[in-house]
């Protein structure tokens, strides 16, 4: 992590406008075709919320924007990208842990899997370096969400995806998802390209 100067990005205008605004968070929400995602769970024998972090930080990697985030009063770059998920932990609890971005899938599973053990035995959050920027994460699988709008707490401005429990049709499956993000890093046209983006990561990952 590392600061850069806001006036040498894209992202000038934002950040005069948006980093002293009282709620300068954006949520935007979105209905997701998951058939593909859901076969290749089940014939693959992968867990569905695995696919669907790898999904979300795949998509977010093809965007420059996703690389810069605010933080205190000022704009800084990132070298990496992560996704953090919720666990329940041995008593019942629950614990998150930071899952580093590969773009090959069997590395990030690897990854996904160790981590979620480690912070399911553990009373500690399992947090990556500062060199990665951090998508939050939140899979709300017990109900048929619409949308959910996140708490902005105003000291943790990343982004933050959460999913609800998916609705089984005849021909296909579907999924309510709910995308909140701090307008200094990006604008309408990054997000819904992003959001647009995700599905078609979802149409076509491979899991071989």
């Amino acid at each position: 992590m590392r600061e850069v100067d806001p006036k040498t990005t894209s992202r000038a205008k934002a950040f005069e406008l948006w980093m002293k605004a009282a709620m300068p968070m954006v949520t935007m929400t979105k209905t997701y075709d998951i058939t593909h995602l859901r076969r290749v769970a089940k014939r693959r024998g992968v867990k569905l919320n695995m696919l669907m972090c790898y999904a979300v930080v795949r998509a977010a990697s093809s965007f420059k924007e996703f690389y810069m985030l605010p933080v205190g009063d000022k704009l800084m770059a990132f070298d990496n990208l992560a996704i953090n998920t919720i666990v329940m932990t041995k008593d019942g609890g629950i614990n998150t842990c930071d899952v580093p971005y590969s773009e090959d899938i069997k590395q990030f599973e690897a990854d996904y899997l160790r981590l979620t053990k480690e912070a399911s035995l553990s009373d500690k959050e399992i947090n990556l370096d500062d060199s990665y920027m951090v998508i939050g994460s939140s899979a709300l699988t017990k109900c048929e969400l619409d949308s959910v709008v996140n708490v902005y707490a105003g000291f943790w401005n990343n982004p933050f995806v959460v999913w609800s429990k998916y609705r089984k049709g005849w021909f296909k499956t579907t999924l309510s998802l709910s995308f909140q993000f701090h307008h200094t890093q990006m604008d309408g046209p990054i997000s819904t390209g992003f959001l647009n983006r995700l599905q078609e990561v979802m149409n076509e990952i491979d899991y071989r």
